[in-house]
């Protein structure tokens, strides 16, 4: 909802002044965050810049708050990926999506503010945190394309709560400093500045007006390889973190089933690679998101040099223009090396039984899960069959019109995780996975993403990823199990999984 001028605040009026507003009906805000047309700030006029920032500064005085500066900037080309190379700290946050057969990727790096949450309420808590910055920024800019104004990048461990020490909170979520994107042949780059009372005005607007020129023009020369680059690294060491569990873990997850303890459960293996040198994320990531364009390829970095990289098929949320996005992909079989094989493969799948089963588990949790917050789910009516670089799934999409009433924050607690990472019946799956497995999952399974002041956002699960951090490379994947799963496939088909991310790693 938008509301005039007239309707904002006296300090707001006072502060805004600096902004020389001559037309009261021009200033609007949306969702608690004031918006400024960007015809009031011509792209690199020094002097607005100065003003626009110096009214940030007074805002922020005489709310008793730091402001948020945002400004949106659009761009006639820039690469996402090869951004954040070139500015790629290991001990700042970053978090980058992609998926090459969208067209769409979004690179963010520098936290100006962020915050980490522990427990059941983790959600609620990123939700309030990004409500209470919102309604301290100011943005700029054209907001109508994608990727526009200031956009939360987060992540959530698989379990609600993460022992002390572990390698990422249970939730964490920040406002990049720095955001450059690709969305359909558009480019744009934003700026979130933190505007304190006494901020130094003058080199705030050295550092944007140096942005814009970096990014209106950027230089793929300079400054984007890194030193260490990771190709022909050699595996010292590679060893399972709970050896000869798996196998055993399944029989017993079976018994379970067969008892009627729960109908399904997901259950993942890890391995360890030590390697000779220093990896590095985003090399890797390159070369993932080449080999695996149908899928999401990501990072997501802590901080303290640790990322959480993947190609992750599974989309868990996405909010767009009101329209929800949601997947069930639960079934799974090997390529094959020639048409007809890969045809064999993909007939036996829909034909499975059990994967059949699994998928229709997956499903309906969805429906039901969206149900309990107001939302009708319509979904496909057969699943389809998605082909992936080296396995293929079933896959039935969901869709639904989402209101204002309903923020994607409030239902990615009912939909996290679904059956195909975890379990069901929920309740009675979850609780078993960890002594099943001997493994803490960290944010395997979990999920990483993007939401903003729209109430837009794109959540996607955390398969197929590993764990980076200095010479250690800590790899997962999982298989659900239900009646009829048999252990020794079972391990194939995590060996498979496995291999996405291997052979990226691994130079064989």
């Amino acid at each position: 909802m938008l509301w005039r001028l007239s309707q904002v605040t006296p300090q707001w009026q006072g502060a805004l002044s600096l902004l020389r507003v001559a037309v009261l009906g021009e200033l609007v805000s949306l969702h608690g965050m004031q918006i400024i047309p960007s015809s009031m700030l011509p792209e690199r006029d020094e002097g607005a810049l100065r003003q626009f920032l110096q009214g940030c500064r007074e805002a922020a005085r005489e709310k008793g708050h730091f402001q948020i500066a945002s400004i949106s900037l659009a761009v006639k080309h820039i690469a996402p990926l090869a951004v954040l190379q070139s500015i790629y700290e290991p001990g700042e946050l970053h978090c980058y999506i992609e998926r090459t057969a969208d067209d769409e990727a979004v690179a963010a790096a520098e936290a100006v503010v962020e915050a980490r949450f522990n427990g059941p309420d983790r959600f609620a808590q990123v939700k309030a945190f990004a409500d209470d910055i919102l309604d301290n920024t100011i943005a700029v800019g054209d907001l109508s394309e994608a990727f526009t104004g200031p956009h939360f990048f987060t992540a959530f461990s698989f379990d609600d709560t993460v022992a002390e020490g572990s390698a990422f909170p249970a939730a964490s979520v920040f406002l990049p400093r720095w955001q450059v994107s690709r969305s359909k042949g558009q480019y744009g780059a934003v700026a979130n500045l933190r505007v304190d009372v006494d901020t130094d005005i003058d080199s705030l607007v050295m550092r944007v007006l140096g942005a814009y020129r970096k990014f209106g023009a950027f230089d793929y020369e300079s400054g984007s390889i890194q030193p260490e680059a990771e190709a022909g690294a050699r595996i010292e060491s590679r060893h399972e973190l709970a050896p000869g569990h798996y196998p055993d873990a399944v029989k017993q997850a079976l018994e379970a089933i067969k008892r009627g303890d729960y109908e399904k459960i997901v259950l993942a293996r890890a391995i360890e690679l030590e390697a000779d040198r220093l990896w590095q994320p985003l090399d890797t990531l390159n070369r993932l998101r080449e080999r695996f364009a149908g899928c999401f390829t990501f990072s997501y970095g802590g901080g303290g040099g640790r990322s959480f990289i993947g190609a992750t098929p599974e989309r868990l949320l996405q909010i767009r223009s009101g329209r929800l996005l949601t997947e069930a992909i639960a079934g799974s079989a090997p390529r094959g090396n020639t048409a007809g094989e890969d045809a064999k493969y993909a007939r036996a799948l829909l034909e499975s039984s059990k994967d059949l089963r699994e998928h229709v588990c997956v499903r309906d949790s969805i429906l039901r899960r969206l149900a309990r917050v107001g939302v009708e789910g319509r979904a496909e009516l057969n699943p389809q069959v998605l082909l992936l670089a080296n396995v293929q799934h079933l896959r039935t999409r969901v869709e639904a019109a989402v209101g204002e009433s309903v923020h994607l924050l409030d239902i990615l607690p009912e939909m996290h995780p679904t059956p195909a990472v975890g379990g069901s019946p929920r309740e009675k799956a979850l609780p078993c996975i960890a002594g099943l497995e001997g493994i803490d999952r960290g944010l395997y399974a979990g999920v990483v993403g993007w939401f903003n002041h729209l109430n837009e956002g794109e959540m996607i699960v955390g398969i197929r990823s590993a764990l980076i951090e200095g010479k250690t490379a800590r790899l997962y994947a999982g298989a659900g199990i239900v009646e009829g799963s048999d252990p020794e496939k079972e391990m194939r088909e995590t060996e498979m999984k496995l291999s996405a991310l291997l052979d990226v790693l691994v130079d064989l």
